[in-house]
């Protein structure tokens, strides 16, 4: 389940919303949810072969189910099975969208150490785990996604095989800022974080707020190609395409021995992104698959 660009709505405002519910083939999931987000949805849950997206019930609804219904007939083309049984939606009042959202986000544990959390919840008392508090907004990356956990898992291995060095780290993208957050708290000495996107920056400078990590990482909208520097540590959750439009700046971010871990890349692609890196002047040290989703761990050579 991935709940995904969320609130940042003013909720004070008593209001009634539309729940959307499409089923679709899984590989049709995430391009389903970026369009509903593009059409104005503030927040979309995918789960097991499903997309439900909310809408602020908007004055002119037939429009947006109009506009959606044309999307899923174009999209049956490419991917059979779209929206077959046809999109249902729901009207739903404030206090019920309100749970209705909030039930998707639970505490779940990622890797050996990490505790990820939405601030509602509070955590076990005697949790050992380093524990992250995330507040779900107009960003991804809330620690459902495959793409979002193997990243943090393949963090915290390169972390322990790095000590007693704490290595400096680049987040490329950082999105909801919840790596940079991660390795913050797993021992990173120093953390950039850079997104192009002043809304995800937005939402990542409140998470690092409520985490209490702003000593540790510095958020940055400046261009990776003009950032000055090396990282023993670089990670990149985007996509595919964009991974291999930033290959060279990439490459050149990693320090000698350093470490570049990808991911937002879907399985038929991730051959083509390994050789943008690998063999030289990075190996491939280990890949990971989740669902239709890779992420990629290389280590600089000599």
């Amino acid at each position: 389940m991935n709940p995904r660009s969320v609130s940042g709505i003013n909720t004070s405002v008593s209001t009634s919303w539309l729940q959307l519910t499409v089923k679709a083939p899984s590989a049709a999931l995430d391009a389903i949810s970026n369009f509903l987000i593009e059409r104005g949805s503030p927040g979309v849950v995918i789960k097991k072969n499903e997309v439900q997206a909310f809408f602020a019930r908007p004055a002119k609804s037939a429009f947006l189910k109009r506009d959606v219904q044309h999307f899923l007939r174009a999209m049956r083309g490419i991917y059979p099975g779209v929206g077959e049984e046809g999109p249902h939606w729901a009207l739903l009042q404030e206090r019920d969208w309100h749970n209705s959202w909030r039930r998707f986000f639970q505490p779940q544990k990622v890797g050996k150490s990490l505790w990820i959390s939405p601030p509602w919840v509070t955590p076990p008392e005697l949790t050992q785990r380093h524990v992250i508090a995330i507040e779900p907004g107009m960003a991804f990356g809330t620690g459902s996604h495959p793409t979002t956990r193997t990243c943090l898992e393949f963090l915290e291995e390169v972390l322990v095989s790095l000590k007693p060095v704490n290595p400096s780290v680049l987040d490329v993208g950082t999105g909801s800022g919840i790596l940079a957050i991660a390795v913050a708290k797993l021992g990173a000495r120093r953390v950039l974080a850079v997104d192009n996107d002043p809304i995800a920056l937005e939402v990542a400078r409140a998470n690092i707020r409520l985490n209490r990590a702003q000593q540790n990482v510095k958020l940055s909208h400046v261009a990776l190609s003009r950032l000055r520097g090396s990282f023993e540590v670089v990670v990149a959750n985007l996509t595919a395409e964009t991974i291999v439009g930033l290959a060279q700046a990439l490459r050149e971010k990693a320090s000698r021995h350093g470490y570049l871990i990808l991911s937002g890349i879907l399985k038929p692609k991730a051959r083509e992104v390994s050789r943008r890196f690998a063999p030289k002047p990075f190996e491939l040290v280990y890949q990971k698959s989740q669902r239709e989703w890779t992420t990629l761990l290389l280590g600089r050579k000599n």
